[in-house]
């Protein structure tokens, strides 16, 4: 018999409780550089379903999250374009983690420390359920991502590239 195992709390789940969200929770054996791979793979779903929590940055470098399916890469060009800016790159790993709260590997779009503009892959939008980082390494929550709009401010964008 498989022991359920018990996920204390993280800023992220605390943000879907108090917004009275239903979510499934997820945790695996988190791999270094594993990646959504990894967790798509210990949770026996389609990496497409998996989402990906990115924390970059324009060219002011102001901080802002995009949400991508773990099976493709973003486009920061079309990004930039879409998201009115110059330019738009990843933040080091330490600055990441600073705006976000969160532990590289372990980034949530709930509950971040600083509140960011996000932007979401608008294909995820039409998933039925998504999982997505629950602000732990080795921890993912299932959603229905048609959420993610009202309850982050996510704006759909078209910014995904084949890895």
């Amino acid at each position: 018999m498989s022991k359920i195992k018990h996920v204390s709390e993280t800023p992220a789940t605390q943000f879907l409780k108090k917004h009275a969200v239903a979510y499934s929770e997820h945790p695996y054996e988190y791999e270094e550089h594993g990646g959504t791979e990894v967790s798509a793979r210990e949770l026996g779903v389609d990496e497409h379903a998996v989402v990906k929590t990115l924390v970059m940055e324009d060219e002011k470098a102001q901080p802002l999250i995009v949400l991508m399916h773990g099976d493709r890469k973003v486009s920061t060009k079309n990004l930039a374009r879409q998201a009115g800016v110059k330019r738009i790159e990843p933040c080091k790993p330490e600055v990441a983690q600073r705006h976000s709260g969160y532990q590289v590997g372990g980034t949530s779009p709930f509950g971040t420390r600083k509140k960011m503009p996000v932007y979401v892959e608008a294909s995820i939008l039409e998933l039925p359920q998504i999982y997505i980082n629950g602000g732990r390494r080795g921890y993912l929550v299932g959603i229905d991502p048609i959420l993610l709009p009202t309850l982050i401010d996510a704006k759909p964008v078209r910014c995904a590239s084949v890895e």
